[in-house]
């Protein structure tokens, strides 16, 4: 590891933590010729999922995106920025699990809607008035009462 100011390359690690439940680690470190602190992170590399939209195209999984559509479910409700992060971590850790190299758009939406119908059914219903492309009142109504009929 090469210091960020003098491009020393021997350190001395002075505290280690774990984050993100244990997904990654938090180290300290200490360059042993400038005397200059700095951090560094250290994570497992998993091979990075393809997300196959519904018009064949492919892109890239992305938890920031992942997270930002959570966060547009769940504006104005109470949960908390840890319980979003920790259920994006558990959605991605799931289709990792289940997907090697490709996952189809309407199984990650099936996981997101599954997740968030747990935690909250108001931001579920709104993930999925979008995610189903709800055409009109009815649409969203019958979805209402299938999780009121479901108490």
């Amino acid at each position: 590891m090469r210091c960020p100011k003098c491009e020393g390359r021997e350190n001395r690690v002075i505290d280690s933590r774990e984050v993100r439940n244990g997904d990654a680690i938090r180290r300290r470190r200490v360059c042993v010729g400038c005397g200059h602190r700095f951090t560094t992170y250290e994570e497992i590399q998993r091979a990075q999922l393809q997300v196959t939209k519904r018009d064949g195209r492919r892109e890239e999984l992305s938890r920031s995106k992942l997270v930002k559509s959570l966060n547009i479910a769940c504006r104005k409700r109470h949960i908390s920025v840890e319980q979003i992060e920790r259920l994006a971590d558990s959605i991605l850790l799931e289709a990792e699990s289940e997907f090697e190299k490709e996952i189809p758009s309407i199984m990650l939406g099936k996981k997101v809607m599954a997740a968030l119908e747990k935690l909250d059914e108001v931001a579920y219903i709104r993930y999925a008035s979008v995610y189903r492309r709800f055409r009109d009142a009815g649409q969203f109504m019958n979805e209402v009462e299938r999780l009121i009929g479901r108490e």
